[in-house]
């Protein structure tokens, strides 16, 4: 087996910034990319209303001006997900990314975590 590790983000978007989303996501999906990720996706919400079980609404507690955004970063393995955060989050440009006076999300409203593989094509 593999040793691929995942860190997952989930967060409410409000629905007039997802084009500057989009724009900090491209340029981050490059510092990621040079720091190790194998792989980075981010998602807009789209279909999310679904009868039976939870929303992803629900779950990141978005207004009715807001949508969920999901993504997950893949690494080679945890050790590697560990340095690549060290580097990312000391790298200069995630600085110049952020905008403090405007931010285009809520940190404080974001869940993520760490995923070791358990079934799929990239962990077997």
């Amino acid at each position: 087996m593999k040793e691929r590790y995942v860190d997952g983000f989930v967060l409410p978007l409000r629905k007039d910034r997802v084009d500057d989303y989009k724009k900090l996501a491209e340029a981050v999906l490059e510092v990621w990319k040079e720091h190790g990720a194998l792989e980075y996706w981010e998602c807009i919400g789209d279909d999310l209303e679904i009868e039976g079980v939870r929303s992803f609404l629900d779950l990141a507690k978005c207004g009715k001006d807001e949508t969920a955004v999901f993504a997950w970063v893949v690494f080679e393995s945890r050790e590697a997900r560990d340095a690549a955060n060290e580097k990312i989050m000391n790298d200069p440009r995630m600085l110049e990314l952020m905008d403090t006076d405007n931010p285009i999300f809520d940190c404080a409203r974001m869940a993520m975590g760490g995923f070791r593989g358990l079934v799929g094509e990239q962990f077997s």
